[in-house]
């Protein structure tokens, strides 16, 4: 499985920007698919989780502005976030894995530069 992220790039607080996970070697609706963050100096966190089910859930610091969706035809997910914040800006990351109850998140993607700035 590979996994290709795009869509990062600089923005104005309060701007928009739509990150996309390119999966390949196998459909993302038979993962539980993730995104991550890691800005620097700190730990790498769990952003927004879309399940097998198309359940999703989000950190508490981005609910209401980020959204988790994904397109079947094109095998690809996408992260919305909207109202960007400096705090936003990271190295945003594509991660999946088999189940949800699974600890380990078995695929990564190479990352993506958010860069939230006046």
């Amino acid at each position: 499985v590979q996994l290709v992220e795009s869509g990062g790039g600089f923005v104005q607080p309060g701007g928009s920007l739509r990150l996309s996970c390119a999966a390949s070697g196998r459909a993302f609706s038979s993962m539980v698919m993730g995104w991550y963050r890691q800005a620097p100096g700190k730990q790498r966190e769990l952003v927004a989780v879309i399940t097998i089910a198309g359940s999703t859930n989000y950190a508490d610091s981005v609910k209401g502005r980020f959204t988790i969706s994904g397109d079947s035809a094109k095998n690809t997910v996408y992260l919305q976030m909207n109202s960007l914040k400096h705090e936003d800006t990271a190295v945003y990351y594509c991660a999946a894995k088999a189940t949800i109850a699974s600890m380990t998140w078995n695929y990564w993607g190479q990352g993506t530069q958010v860069t939230v700035s006046s």
